[in-house]
């Protein structure tokens, strides 16, 4: 989580300038679609933000606007998603008990066991198979580019590689609008929400735009939950270069980025944990609303990034196959961990 010198940070002005138009635009749009709707239809400025940026994806695919959306996205995101740690005490953690812990491990492990199954039946390579459960089970295209290093090399591993990241990308925004209805339908209080947003959407990114837009404390959940998925990265990626290694097949070694955010995170969570209650509470107090306030910025920034991002036609132009293997992924993910908060 480095700074960016003057000169770097240049290249970035368009996309960032972009992204923030469109941000801005959400927050006034957002009273507006309320007031318009007599009160019946409250979009989050989140969710308004990531429309508005799809629907501009046209202008953002220029190149002019790449590096800047792609910082947005990438780095910006987690600075704020580290910042996001004020909000959360270790009690937090720790109330996820570990009945929610063995759930989303188990849920994990049967999401990348299917997608390879499910690769195999439609006459897909094992490795897609690989690379889609990981997305799904662990942190979308990080987790399928993490895991890519691992696999054995195949004709059409480039192709499978980049498919999985637009994949999990534009799922990760359906599932995101999807969800947060699907557990009211099903009947989950705001802790197994957040249980169910966390450990079942792809990206961080929609993880947070989702938990968020529907309260703070389900928000706060889902991103602890979330990060609980992101720490496994490293061992899910060892253990599926392993299982190919076992197959005769060569695999590299794995070269899985140290999650950075996820530490600063973590330590913010003791901050919050320790300082509240220290004679330090008062200014901690207010610092920590102006950190919160930058937060909230710069994943509204982020979010509206992603839109921007975010190409349908490209979507629609992949073999079913591919589809259906990396919705069955989606589906098995849900399924297991819905079936589990029920059984709770």
């Amino acid at each position: 989580m480095t700074l960016v010198s003057p000169a770097a940070a240049r290249p970035l002005l368009p996309g960032m300038a972009l992204a923030s138009a469109v941000s801005i635009a959400a927050v006034f749009a957002e009273p507006l679609v309320r007031t318009a709707s007599g009160g019946r239809l409250a979009l989050p400025g989140m969710v308004i933000a990531l429309i508005i940026g799809i629907a501009l994806h046209g202008l953002a695919a220029r190149p002019l606007f790449e590096p800047g959306l792609t910082f947005a996205v990438k780095k910006l995101l987690r600075w704020a998603i580290g910042l996001l740690g004020l909000r959360v005490a270790l009690g937090d953690i720790v109330g996820l008990g570990a009945g929610t812990l063995v759930l989303v491990v188990t849920a994990m492990a049967v999401t990348i066991a299917t997608g390879i199954w499910l690769a195999r039946r439609v006459g897909a390579h094992d490795g897609y198979g690989a690379l889609a459960g990981a997305a799904t089970a662990v942190c979308g295209a990080s987790a399928a580019l993490a895991t890519t290093t691992v696999l054995p090399h195949y004709k059409a591993r480039a192709a499978d590689t980049a498919f999985t990241v637009v994949a999990a990308n534009a799922l990760s925004t359906l599932v995101m609008l999807a969800y947060p209805p699907l557990a009211i339908l099903v009947g989950f209080d705001a802790t197994k929400t957040g249980i169910l947003l966390g450990a079942t959407i792809h990206d961080m990114a929609q993880v947070v735009g989702a938990g968020y837009a529907v309260s703070d404390p389900v928000g706060n959940t889902a991103v602890v939950v979330k990060l609980f998925r992101v720490f496994l990265l490293l061992p899910v990626v060892l253990v599926i270069g392993w299982w190919f290694m076992r197959r005769g097949e060569a695999a590299h070694e794995a070269k899985v980025p140290v999650p950075v955010f996820a530490l600063v995170f973590l330590a913010l969570v003791v901050v919050n944990s320790i300082l509240p209650n220290t004679a330090l509470a008062a200014p901690y107090a207010q610092v920590k609303g102006w950190l919160v306030a930058i937060s909230n910025a710069g994943l509204l920034i982020a979010i509206a990034a992603l839109g921007l991002g975010t190409s349908i036609t490209a979507i629609l132009s992949i073999g079913w196959r591919h589809v259906a293997v990396f919705i069955g992924t989606t589906v098995t993910i849900l399924a297991v961990v819905i079936a589990g908060l029920l059984i709770s």
